[in-house]
């Protein structure tokens, strides 16, 4: 095998297994960012342990085949670039949907969430859901309020109880 063909296979060895791996993986149209701009989306991406990969398409289609995730393979047209989640699959829509709204040049495709193939309107409507921390306070406000409001109950019972007494 030809030094080229055998790097192409390792790469999409590599896009195999980051596909396979992840419980997101987001495509991406960057063209129109400057390198600024796409220094400063990496940047992002690696504060929050994700993973901004540029990769030929022709690759990325492979890669999709043998991860089984052929409803990329028809998607994927023009530049791309591919942001990859091992852990919180909400985080590459919502670093991608937060920095395309200061820079428009950005423009979510499409992705795999979870197994789950994700058109662009789905991806932005993933980007606008809370943080986990942000839903777990309201749960447990959710839980609490009825226990908070037993409790004032209670207490102006007993206020008014203690007032007839006094009177």
């Amino acid at each position: 095998m030809s030094k080229a063909k055998d790097l192409k296979s390792q790469v999409v060895a590599e896009i195999t297994e980051k596909l396979q791996n992840s419980t997101a993986a987001i495509v991406v149209d960057y063209r129109g960012l400057k390198v600024e701009q796409v220094t400063e989306l990496r940047k992002r991406c690696r504060e929050q342990g994700v993973e901004y990969k540029v990769y030929k398409n022709t690759l990325v289609r492979m890669a999709a085949k043998n991860a089984n995730m052929e409803q990329l393979v028809s998607e994927l047209v023009g530049p791309n670039a591919i942001v990859f989640s091992y852990d919180d699959p909400i985080a590459p829509a919502k670093i991608a949907g937060e920095f395309a709204k200061d820079n428009k040049a950005l423009e979510m495709k499409f992705g795999v969430v979870e197994g789950a193939f994700y058109n662009e309107d789905k991806l932005k409507e993933l980007a606008n859901v809370p943080a986990k921390e942000v839903l777990i306070a309201k749960l447990l406000g959710s839980f609490k309020a009825p226990v908070s409001n037993f409790a004032y109950l209670i207490k102006a019972i007993a206020d008014k109880k203690e007032a007839e007494g006094q009177e």
